[in-house]
């Protein structure tokens, strides 16, 4: 090929760039929901926006800019042959009703037509986009089925669990992918930020606030990384709040960031791999400041951490390992604490290696 076509050629495809970049959602395919329903925040359409998806297998459902409110759960389908994907509008509002009467989140991802299907075009469905707003009363969104489910550039607020994933459809993995989210709680001390019971997810570049726990793994093979969840909820029930429990072992963090959590990472024996990670308090809120806490022996292999305990913010005990049994083979490797001398206890000291 000579110059001249390959500038025709580069030309061509610019042009058709910026031509893609400024046509209507119409114009490229989707199904707008507000040809069908109005988006003021006054009356329920939750019955509606279910018949759309329904009614449009395989199609890209779009929300513009608004209020939608809804008072029962939206559910996609995780059949291939009937999937959606939901795409919306960066100030597109998706509200709970505040008679919110159901236990299951706003939005389920493969809440119906359970699947276990990768090869079939149509297998691979997400969320992508919007405001999801659980009006301090409704959990906001559930991966119920299916397989690679993705959801990004999303706002979860005013949640009483911001982003579910379950038990998953490929004996127990559910392969999801979630990055570029933001996600504030209720303030409860039974908010939970994000709560993983299927296997083999990566979540990233996540913040998380106003809630109990940050992250709540309960299965293994997730990958974290760069995640940052931030307490600020009530004095009365800080003692028991936590950035990261980890249920599951054999997951791997990188970058994960506690922030004035009374304990930053919370095990429970298993041999996860923790990489440059930080736990930072930002006041001496609560009786104790505790770095890693173990339930049994210490496994985990914790590497260049960083422990941000110093005479500003120190609690009447700060503690960078508190474990309920002696032994197990867990390291700290390259840690580092922002001032030593605040340490009430030295019981890390023995996982230490070099």
């Amino acid at each position: 090929m000579n110059f001249k076509k390959i500038c025709l050629l580069i030309s061509f495809i610019l042009v058709s760039s910026s031509v893609a970049a400024h046509l209507s959602p119409k114009q490229k395919g989707y199904v707008v929901v507000t040809d069908y329903i109005k988006n003021d925040g006054k009356k329920d359409v939750s019955d509606a926006i279910q018949k759309i998806i329904d009614n449009n297998p395989n199609r890209t459902i779009y929300f513009p800019d608004g209020t939608y409110l809804i008072s029962k759960p939206i559910l996609t389908p995780a059949d291939p042959k009937k999937s959606v994907a939901l795409m919306l509008s960066n100030y597109a509002i998706i509200r709970a009703d505040a008679n919110w009467k159901h236990d299951e989140a706003m939005i389920r991802l493969g809440g119906k037509d359970p699947f276990n299907d990768i090869h079939t075009p149509g297998s691979n469905y997400f969320l992508d986009g919007g405001i999801i707003d659980g009006n301090m009363v409704a959990k906001g969104v559930s991966i119920d089925s299916g397989r690679e489910t993705v959801v990004r550039n999303t706002s979860i607020k005013n949640t009483t669990v911001g982003l579910h994933i379950k038990h998953g459809a490929n004996s127990g993995s559910s392969d999801c992918d979630i990055h570029d989210d933001n996600i504030v709680g209720n303030r409860t001390a039974e908010s939970v930020g994000v709560l993983v019971v299927g296997f083999d997810n990566t979540l990233t570049n996540m913040r998380i606030g106003g809630v109990h726990v940050g992250v709540w793994l309960k299965s293994s093979g997730n990958s974290m990384r760069n995640l940052h969840p931030l307490y600020y909820n009530s004095i009365e029930t800080y003692a028991t709040s936590c950035g990261f429990i980890d249920e599951g072992g054999n997951n791997w963090y990188d970058f994960c960031y506690s922030d004035q959590f009374a304990t930053g990472f919370y095990t429970t024996g298993g041999s996860s791999l923790y990489n440059n990670c930080f736990a930072y308090w930002y006041n001496n809120r609560g009786e104790k400041h505790v770095v890693f806490r173990s339930k049994g022996r210490f496994n985990a292999r914790v590497m260049n951490m960083n422990a941000g305990i110093s005479k500003g913010n120190a609690a009447k005990e700060n503690k960078i390992l508190e474990a309920t049994e002696s032994g197990g083979n867990g390291i700290f490797f390259n840690l580092t604490v922002t001032d030593p001398n605040c340490l009430t206890d030295h019981s890390h000291e023995r996982y230490m290696t070099r």
